[in-house]
């Protein structure tokens, strides 16, 4: 099967019904104290997407990033310090893309020139994530507000809270159910993550190196890896888009690729043998409006995720340092 040269690439119908610990947002919640708020952010991310075709991906992973440890609290923005090591400088946090950050610092700049100390960063990311998903041919679905940002961020508090390259799918599911999410979430919020999504050489180098590469993995594929990944070593930066065929289209081709040995980490490629998730897998694959439908309900599920509101959190003045 031939592949598409954009894999050698460097680095809804029913709706989420949310429960009592986000109760306090709402979708107007900026509608006095910051009317352009989304007009603001709006123009910034389009622009940042256009010409970032990444900033997508990066993005949507920051986002996940942020909500699955100690919630939707921007908490993943702030940076380290003397006396603290912060969350994105945990092993699972540092190959987050650095357009992802770059990308709500933009907007949070903005929006403190025309509503000082009004718009919380967690809030940013939401709308930004979702934004940027529906601009990459995504759904669009509802983002409510009101999130108040973290003040605490430690990277000893990261791991155990995401999948490895390696993981079982026994270990994915336990991950994604100690979250609140099913296993059909679990599958639909990772081929989510993973139709516009990338990932660096070194995850998954031990499928395409030494003396037996995965057999699972199409040929054509693991070829166009190895050559790509030839010098991962030494560049650390090297990746590739876990979506071969369509990488910057948010769809349901990464499902189909899936089927058909496309898949780039070993964690995504069992989810096609296991009982418990291949129906998920066949399911995405076959309907794209399902998949759509399915994934904007999962994705405002996690996106109050153990929201922080009123006083539990505060709205930082600058998104990578507590006020």
């Amino acid at each position: 099967m031939a592949l598409p040269m954009l894999l050698l690439l460097l680095a809804s119908s029913f709706s989420f019904i949310p429960s009592s610990q986000s109760s306090a947002l709402t979708f107007d919640y900026y509608a006095k104290t910051c009317p352009k708020f989304e007009q603001i952010l709006t123009g910034i991310v389009r622009e940042k997407q256009q010409e970032f075709p990444t900033t997508a991906a990066a993005t949507l992973n920051l986002f996940y990033h942020d909500c699955a440890v100690g919630g939707c609290d921007a908490s993943v923005l702030i940076k380290s310090t003397a006396f603290n090591k912060a969350e994105m400088e945990s092993d699972d946090n540092r190959s987050l893309g650095g357009d992802g950050f770059d990308v709500i610092q933009r907007v949070k700049l903005a929006l403190e020139l025309e509503c000082p100390d009004t718009v919380s960063c967690a809030d940013i990311l939401a709308v930004a994530t979702r934004n940027l998903v529906t601009q990459v041919g995504g759904p669009h679905y509802n983002v409510l507000l009101g999130r108040k940002d973290g003040t605490q961020s430690k990277a000893a508090s990261v791991a155990g809270h995401f999948p490895r390259a390696n993981s079982t799918v026994d270990q994915i599911i336990k991950i994604f159910k100690s979250q609140g999410f099913t296993v059909p979430e679990m599958v639909v919020l990772t081929g989510g993550g993973h139709t516009i999504g990338f990932a660096h050489c070194k995850e998954f180098a031990d499928r395409i190196f030494g003396p037996h590469p995965d057999p699972t993995m199409n040929p054509s594929l693991a070829g166009g890896l190895r050559t790509l990944c030839a010098a991962y070593k030494n560049n650390t930066a090297m990746a590739a888009f876990l979506d071969p065929i369509t990488p910057t289209t948010f769809d349901n081709t990464y499902f189909k690729n899936l089927q058909n040995g496309l898949g780039i980490l070993g964690s995504d490629q069992i989810l096609t043998r296991d009982p418990r998730t291949k129906p998920f897998v066949e399911k995405y694959a076959k309907d794209a409006a399902v998949f759509a439908k399915d994934f904007s309900y999962a994705i405002e599920k996690l996106s109050v995720l153990q929201v922080k509101t009123g006083d539990e959190g505060e709205v930082r003045k600058r998104c990578d340092l507590p006020n």
